[in-house]
């Protein structure tokens, strides 16, 4: 499971809801997570999805891209609609809401890896 899996997303942060502990923390975009993967904080692994602007419930799509953050320990799964490209310029601009507090990295499919 990983880059370009197909996956199903359960979404618990719709587009125009924000964070239950956070008021101040609004999600331009679809959040939740992917059941039945466990993420290296233990819990369900998060992801974005992309590429749809209405609020969701559940969503399959594709993972295009892994947003690594240095300084904490989870991984966030980036997933769009099969057949829909995005840049990491793009994709970084539909999660820096959030992941503007964070030293991140995005891993897209078509990296080159050593």
């Amino acid at each position: 499971m990983g880059l370009g899996s197909k996956v199903q997303v359960i979404i618990d942060r719709p587009l125009g809801s924000v964070h239950p502990k956070h008021a101040s923390l609004y999600y331009p975009i679809n959040y939740g997570y992917i059941p039945g993967i466990i993420a290296p904080d233990g819990d369900e692994q998060d992801a974005y999805i992309v590429g749809v602007d209405k609020p969701l419930t559940t969503f399959t799509g594709i993972v295009i891209a892994i947003i690594t953050r240095f300084d904490d320990v989870e991984e966030k799964w980036v997933v769009a609609p099969e057949n829909c490209s995005f840049t990491r310029e793009m994709i970084r601009e539909q999660v820096y809401f959030q992941e503007q507090y964070f030293d991140t990295q995005i891993q897209m499919a078509n990296d080159d890896i050593k």
